[in-house]
């Protein structure tokens, strides 16, 4: 099949076009009709069938940070927190119960994700069921210059953008609805088992594989497309976590298909060589990037807005940059701490990120993010005194929204105000609602670069990097008791992060591994990706452990979320998650 290459990113310029919507996330699937266009009238050029195409893949990159996904994945788990700062952040007690595991159905989030998985879901079905309607009919494929198996492909792809929403969706509720039909249907489907959507999401994505690109066919076309190593990918994350959804352990199947995707069975894949490669603004042709969002300043780049990595940033921290096209900041997430106020280390095994990453202290990581010149940087952490050039040729130290003090951003919380590092503070509390802006260190994963810079905020979304694959291959060795095994493929991906012949490469036989350092490695290389709850549930620990401010759960109920209050008016056959 020869593929039929266009660019995703100047394509996602044309989603402008009028659109049938559906609301309340397919659960209540009466239509609220916009205007008079569907796909049976708008199909009518080339471009008419790529803007159809197309348009699941633009709500489903805001998925990624919109409507709280993000928050519901990192707020809860052991490494970002969202404390009160003063007077900010409080917003009705929410961030403190995503952080002590206390939400409720009445809680906003719980019914916004539900309908950002759905609302994807419901477009990718929508627009299949579009492009079924034209694969047969011969003139209407040649009125719209496409052959049968690009109708095919697109199909294809279609199917696995409604997999990954699944996926996502069976991770946060369990008890999921399956939408085969969206055109002419007027009642929502029934909620089935996860084992059933289990098996419905896989057979999904296995019909879906043969029909699909290699990322070696779509060359530098492949991001924002879903390529026979995507599809894989995701079954990958599927049998991992297996266990955990259906009662069923899947570590066996996951290993194969690992094992296929680092031998090239899907597509030609490879490691990048640093550290930041698979983040900085070339990341869109980096043969780690397996599925990725493309992203540029001038058209989309959901990750880099608020809600996500703008909000993990201290207040001037865009000063420090040199990136003034947004003004400054507002800093919603920075990570739990791993000291109390008078800087002695807590006892608990869990979160402590920080000092997760001070144990190996030779990482490049741990070095403080600098901008460097020419689309280059340093490090992947703002820490301490930041210093910055000002309008009037003067040096400044960026300071908070609450105070003219400057800044020591340290891995600690509590108010500090001005104090000095090392200054012993009287109040000693440090909680979801005792913190400043001083309080937790702030991570830089994409690269801010100055405003002067063409590839300021250019970057793709990384959704899937091979990464996860050989630390996915890696688990499933641990757990079947080869920690040699598991050893050697960590490091294949660590020794980019330590200089060469480091101490810190883990020994050959792997005697070093843990469940606890395995917990450890996966929150190093995924810091602040969108995964740690995840990850904290497969491992067993986001009910039963400690972190920072965080006591064990009375039960495990908390796994899964409530289906939200709003949800369930919308359609009263859904029913409640089990213990809310």
């Amino acid at each position: 099949m020869k593929p039929y290459k266009y660019n995703m990113r100047y394509f996602i310029r044309s989603i402008l076009f009028i659109f049938l919507m559906l609301m309340w996330g397919c659960t209540n699937l009466n239509e609220q009709v916009y205007s008079t266009i569907t796909g049976s009238n708008f199909l009518q050029t080339h471009q008419n069938v790529i803007q159809d195409f197309i348009r699941s893949f633009e709500h489903c990159y805001w998925s990624i940070a919109g409507n709280e996904t993000y928050e519901m994945e990192e707020d809860c788990a052991d490494q970002l927190m969202t404390p009160t700062r003063g007077g900010d952040w409080y917003n009705g007690g929410e961030f403190a119960r995503l952080h002590y595991h206390t939400w409720t159905a009445n809680d906003n989030f719980t019914s916004d994700a539900w309908n950002a998985f759905y609302e994807g879901i419901c477009l990718a079905t929508n627009s299949m069921q579009d492009l079924q309607g034209i694969r047969n009919n011969t003139q209407k494929l040649a009125q719209v210059d496409f052959t049968q198996a690009q109708i095919d492909e697109m199909i294809a792809e279609l199917r696995v953008m409604r997999a990954w929403m699944y996926i996502r969706a069976l991770d946060f509720y369990r008890n999921i609805v399956l939408v085969p039909s969206v055109q002419g249907v007027s009642q929502g489907e029934p909620q089935v088992s996860p084992q059933v959507a289990f098996a419905y999401i896989e057979s999904e994505l296995k019909e879906a594989i043969p029909n699909l690109y290699t990322n070696d066919q779509l060359g530098d076309n492949a991001i924002g497309r879903w390529t026979k190593g995507g599809a894989a990918a995701l079954l990958v994350r599927l049998y991992l976590n297996s266990k955990v959804w259906t009662g069923v352990d899947r570590f066996d199947s996951c290993a194969q298909v690992c094992q296929d995707i680092i031998d090239g069975k899907y597509g030609t894949y490879a490691l990048d060589s640093t550290w930041y490669g698979p983040f900085d603004y070339t990341n869109s042709t980096s043969k780690e990037v397996i599925f990725g969002f493309p992203g540029s300043y001038g058209l989309s780049h959901w990750q880099y807005g608020s809600d996500m990595y703008w909000w993990m940033l201290p207040y001037q921290a865009p000063r420090y940059f040199g990136f003034t096209d947004w003004g400054d900041a507002n800093p919603k997430y920075s990570l739990q701490p791993g000291r109390d106020v008078d800087s002695v280390e807590y006892s608990f095994a869990l979160g402590k990120p920080f000092m997760k990453f001070q144990k190996y202290p030779d990482d490049y990581r741990l070095q403080l993010y600098k901008n460097l010149g020419g689309s280059k940087r340093q490090g992947m952490f703002l820490y301490g005194y930041l210093t910055y050039t000002d309008s009037n040729g003067q040096l400044d130290t960026i300071k908070g929204d609450g105070g003219p003090y400057p800044l020591y951003i340290r891995d600690q919380s509590g108010w500090f105000l001005g104090a000095k590092p090392g200054t012993k503070i009287a109040d000693k509390e440090s909680d979801m609602l005792h913190a400043d802006d001083n309080s937790g260190i702030y991570p830089v994963k994409y690269p801010f670069y100055p405003s002067s810079d063409p590839n300021k905020i250019s970057s793709a979304y990384a959704e899937i990097r091979l990464a996860e694959i050989y630390y996915s291959l890696a688990e499933c060795k641990y757990r079947a008791g080869d920690k040699a095994g598991a050893a050697v493929l960590l490091n294949d991906v660590r020794k980019r992060d330590y200089p060469s012949g480091s101490p810190s490469l883990y020994k050959p036989d792997g005697s070093q591994l843990t469940d606890q350092e395995m917990i450890d490695e996966w929150g190093r290389e995924f810091l602040v990706e969108g995964r740690r709850r995840t990850d904290l549930i497969r491992w067993g620990v986001f009910n039963s452990g400690t972190w920072w401010d965080k006591q064990p759960d009375p039960d495990n109920h908390t796994d899964i979320y409530p289906i939200g209050e709003s949800v369930l008016n919308a359609s009263r056959q859904l029913k409640q998650n089990p213990g809310y």
